[in-house]
């Protein structure tokens, strides 16, 4: 049970989040989100001949295996029903239609908007703050997920190290992704455990969060209580992984899997057979550049850094362009267009419960 200074912190946030959302945009917000189109455009200008070779390989989809591409559509849809189930997991709901359509209506946006996830996730949190009610929990949960997301792509090159290290020689870009995405993990591991054992640090970087925002947004009102709300949301992390936290390993494991044996079989469809291992390395090193938020959904970038990368891995370049636009067809065309639709079952399932507010002249019934 949630004392009642928790509920109106609850309360106070969703607040929050909704007076956000209905300010007119300024100067400095109309500038910076030019700033950021302006370095998405530039972005995608730098890697547009890798996407135009790509993108004109879909005449080339009719060559493909029908039963590997069959199984890597099959593979991606593994991949999403492990998220929504351990989206379910991490928001403590036993509803499936607002996980689902909420999922896939934040995802949407994430992959149309440069750097969009943060749009993303408030689409989202306002969908599931509607239908579920406890803003604390969508919070607590999502931050929750995102973390488990982070953290297992990170791990992902710790597993192919053995093969790369003992086994046949092995490019040496290859070889460097793997290096650096294992000390990206432990360092991730690590930071991991800091914050969810200790106190001081989250403190630390919630009054310096604090006070840089004061300093930056003197206009506004001065925000206080920051590294109270952080350690609350901490807590409400923990207690996420706390609880099942084997099932989430399970379905964090499973939902990274699935993507990756997409990918495979993607390449597997285009008639090449490289080493398994390697194409992991290039899907994790590929995944992590995406989430850099520089274009809508990695767009661009991930087209020309995973087909590099499964040039590096022995995929000849021709089936190395095949195979990134079946995966990415897959795993990024077809969730942007269930976007929408989904949004739309949501709006359609909640539209008796939209309020209806009285007009100026309207008098007692």
């Amino acid at each position: 049970m949630s004392d009642g200074s928790e509920g109106s912190d609850e309360t106070a946030f969703s607040a929050e989040v909704e007076r956000e959302g209905a300010n007119r945009l300024g100067w400095k917000s109309v500038t910076r989100r030019a700033v950021v189109f302006a370095v998405a455009g530039i972005a995608i200008y730098l890697v547009l001949p890798k996407v135009t070779e790509v993108l004109g390989s879909w005449p080339r989809l009719s060559t493909l295996e029908p039963a590997w591409f069959a199984v890597a559509i099959v593979a991606e849809l593994a991949h999403f029903a492990c998220t929504f189930t351990l989206q379910r997991i991490a928001l403590r709901t036993r509803g499936w239609f607002s996980v689902i359509t909420s999922q896939l209506a934040g995802n949407s946006i994430s992959l149309i908007m440069p750097g969009g996830a943060a749009a993303g996730a408030a689409v989202q949190f306002r969908m599931l703050a509607r239908s579920e009610g406890n803003t604390g929990d969508t919070v607590g949960g999502l931050t929750a997920f995102s973390l488990l997301g982070v953290g297992g792509l990170l791990a992902l090159p710790v597993f192919a190290l053995p093969v790369i290290l003992f086994g046949a020689p092995v490019n040496r870009g290859l070889y460097n992704a793997a290096i650096l995405g294992a000390v990206g993990f432990v360092l991730f591991a690590g930071l991991g455990a800091v914050v969810l054992t200790t106190e001081g640090p989250l403190r630390r970087i919630g009054r310096i969060v604090e006070r840089v925002r004061n300093r930056v947004l003197r206009r506004r009102p001065p925000m206080t209580g920051l590294e109270v709300t952080l350690l609350r949301q901490r807590d409400l992390i923990r207690g996420v992984l706390g609880k099942k936290w084997w099932q989430a390993v399970l379905l964090s494991a499973g939902r990274l899997g699935f993507d990756y044996y997409c990918l495979l079989a993607a390449v597997r469809a285009t008639g090449s057979h490289p080493r398994p291992s390697l194409v992991l390395i290039a899907y994790a090193a590929a995944g992590v550049i995406g989430m850099v938020p520089i274009t809508p959904g990695g767009l661009g970038i991930v087209e020309a850094s995973l087909t590099g990368l499964l040039v590096l891995a022995g995929v000849p370049s021709g089936n190395a362009f095949l195979a990134t636009l079946t995966y990415r067809l897959a795993s990024y065309w077809l969730p942007l267009a269930a976007g929408p639709v989904a949004y739309g079952a949501f709006r359609f399932r909640y539209r008796r419960e939209d309020p209806t507010p009285p007009g100026p002249d309207a008098g007692p019934a």
